[in-house]
């Protein structure tokens, strides 16, 4: 089961760093989830499955008498999931905020703080070439 565990995690972050290398900012956004998905079975399956008894001590006893399954990467994965959660409600919000101001997704289009590139017409002159003599 491990071994189906390990492909389908690698699926996943291989599935997210595609999504995340788009231009468009909401197929950035779906590769962020599906990653940090990725990462919480990656530790879940790390922590090892096991059809074991819950991890609990019974009265009397200062250990568990039986194998039990290991609490740890549980413990791990629901810190994450909470974590994601709040890291991907900002990010959504953000996002929501940058579609309304600038009206659009795209990363390229997103450049504010950089002039526009002005167009060729009349009365403009080239740029000087790297002999600082003018453009023909």
């Amino acid at each position: 089961m491990e071994t189906i565990l390990a492909f389908v995690v690698g699926l996943l972050i291989a599935a997210s760093v595609y999504l995340m290398l788009a231009r468009d900012l909401a197929r950035f956004l779906f590769g962020l989830v599906l990653i940090s998905n990725a990462a919480n079975l990656l530790i879940f399956a790390g922590g090892g499955l096991t059809q074991a008894e819950p991890p609990l001590v019974p009265l009397g006893l200062s250990a568990p008498f039986a194998a039990v399954a290991n609490a740890l990467p549980q413990a791990l994965v629901l810190t994450a999931i909470v974590i994601s959660f709040g890291l991907l409600a900002f990010v959504f919000v953000l996002a929501l905020r940058v579609f309304q101001e600038l009206d659009t997704l795209d990363t390229d289009e997103m450049r504010v703080a950089e002039p526009k590139p002005e167009e060729g017409g009349e009365g403009t002159t080239p740029p000087p070439g790297p002999s600082g003599e003018a453009g023909r």
